[in-house]
């Protein structure tokens, strides 16, 4: 089993950052990708990026160039910085690990607003 706790969510204005982080514990030499997805009220589940063991990362073309997904291996984390944070940015954010079967986190609440 692996345990994912997130911290970071809050509320921004347009054009700010935040960063999202999210801890492992648990079965972690299992895991080959983390990552982070998000869902909109009333909108499905998106991916918003990944990271593999390795490093190779995958993004969202509405994320590219705004976010980065980066990983402490040394402290089992991963962390997704946001800039540049548009209303559309807006949703519950949740992380995700994969690795013999897929892990999710709690969710954080993200919301761009003025």
């Amino acid at each position: 089993q692996v345990q994912l706790v997130e911290s970071g969510g809050g509320l921004v204005q347009p054009g700010g950052s935040l960063r999202l982080s999210c801890a492992a514990s648990g079965s972690i030499f299992s895991i080959n990708l983390m990552g982070w997805y998000r869902q909109a009220p009333g909108k499905q589940r998106q991916l918003v990026a990944h990271i593999t063991k390795v490093g190779s990362t995958t993004y969202a073309g509405s994320v590219k160039g705004r976010f980065t997904i980066s990983r402490d291996n040394a402290n089992d984390t991963v962390y997704l910085q946001m800039n540049s944070l548009k209303p559309d940015d807006t949703a519950v954010y949740y992380c995700y690990a994969l690795g013999g079967m897929t892990y999710w986190g709690q969710g954080t609440q993200v919301t761009v607003s003025s």
